[in-house]
């Protein structure tokens, strides 16, 4: 599988564009993209930091810059003369694989029409379904480089139609970590979790991001998506999430984050919550723009689940269970109680927290009186017109 573009440099544009991170971070992406936009002779890509996005941590020089574009011209009149010969020999396999070494080509320098344009006139030429799988996987990684969110969706729903068609077993599993990935991107987070957990125990999808990446991802949507019970079979207990706890220092904010939370060590979480924060949420391109929604999120079910059991409670005794202030566990549930996010009430009065939680059982008797009702009512429907009917056939 073709590795190109190169998804780490889309990464450091994202930090070079965030000035609110780090210097050192700014600093070490600055050196990372600058490196690979001299040894690959991305011209594309250079062009576009300059005109498109107004990267100023990226240097403009005209001179290196057509030095590339002439490196580039070089390389492209190679492939083309394969593609040529191969035309001249008949070989239709050849000609729709020199498109795509043409096709990949623009994708590593950082040309997203000329990639994508290039990849579909492959993927008309290529007979095979497992190759046409493989264009559409690159053509993803294009948009997922350039944060096509409306592309990277419709081209996963394309390959979901030729993967059911008789995808191989290798191709299904990669399709999970490409569509959960893309998942997380949209804030899907429960479908997300679902795709990226079930990927673990066979990822090989290295194009997309690291095996350790791929587990931090599916912790962060399981935390947000599944509830307790699951959290802890699917992930606290998650043979791939161990094996990498002692070898991965980043894995332990969210080991922290998602065991205080089963464990109802509140006051951890919250602390862990703000870690994961910094750490993974506002540092990750995918995730920057749902932080404050994943935090909001992650604080409502964190004081959903203490309250489940209770039926009353002080303010400050669930303030100190979270390690916050009264009045800042105040006016944060008052973001929650309008919208019915967290079922109670508070009595400013006497600094009580009530919960008014569904009665379940009484929901549940309502709704088979209902559909028992609309049952009897085709019944009689059915009585009545089986009635007609005899009379019609007696006349």
């Amino acid at each position: 599988m073709s590795s190109v573009p190169d998804l780490s440099l889309a990464q450091d544009i994202f930090v070079l564009r965030t000035p609110t991170l780090p210097p050192a971070l700014q600093e070490e992406s600055q050196k990372r993209l600058i490196t690979a936009i001299e040894s690959g002779n991305e011209a594309p890509l250079y062009y576009y930091l300059h005109t498109s996005l107004d990267l100023t941590q990226i240097p403009w020089d005209e001179e290196k810059y057509k030095a590339m574009v002439a490196k580039n011209s070089e390389h492209l009149q190679a492939l083309e003369k394969t593609i040529a010969e191969a035309e001249e020999a008949g070989g239709e396999m050849e000609v729709a694989e020199g498109w795509v070494k043409v096709g990949e080509f623009w994708a590593g320098v950082g040309d997203k029409e000329k990639a994508t344009f290039t990849l579909r006139k492959a993927y008309d030429l290529t007979p095979g379904l497992g190759s046409k799988i493989d264009i559409l996987f690159t053509i993803i990684r294009v948009g997922m480089f350039f944060d096509d969110k409306s592309a990277v969706g419709r081209e996963i729903e394309n390959v979901k139609v030729l993967i059911d068609r008789g995808g191989d077993w290798d191709r299904r599993n990669r399709l999970k970590t490409y569509d959960g990935l893309y998942s997380l991107s949209i804030r899907k987070f429960s479908e997300a979790a679902d795709l990226l957990l079930d990927s673990l125990s066979t990822f090989t999808s290295t194009e997309l991001c690291t095996y350790e990446e791929v587990v931090q991802y599916a912790m962060l949507a399981a935390g947000v998506a599944l509830g307790r019970v699951p959290l802890k079979t699917k992930v606290i207990d998650s043979p791939e999430v161990l094996s990498l706890l002692s070898t991965t220092p980043s894995i332990e904010p969210l080991a922290t984050m998602t065991n205080s939370l089963y464990l109802c060590d509140y006051a951890s979480f919250f602390k862990a919550l703000v870690e994961v924060d910094e750490s993974h949420l506002k540092v990750n391109r995918y995730l920057a723009p749902h932080a404050k929604y994943y935090v909001k999120e992650m604080r409502r079910k964190g004081y959903s689940q203490l309250l489940e059991s209770y039926r009353a409670l002080s303010l400050k005794s669930m303030a100190e269970a979270f390690g916050v202030s009264v009045e800042f566990l105040d006016n944060d549930l008052s973001k929650f109680i309008p919208q019915k996010k967290i079922n109670c009430v508070i009595d400013r009065v006497n600094g009580i927290i009530e919960t008014n939680r569904p009665d379940n059982k009484n929901a549940q008797y309502q709704l088979f009186i209902k559909q028992g009702d609309l049952l009897l009512t085709r019944l009689q429907k059915y009585g009545t017109a089986v009635r007609m009917s005899g009379s019609e056939r007696v006349a």
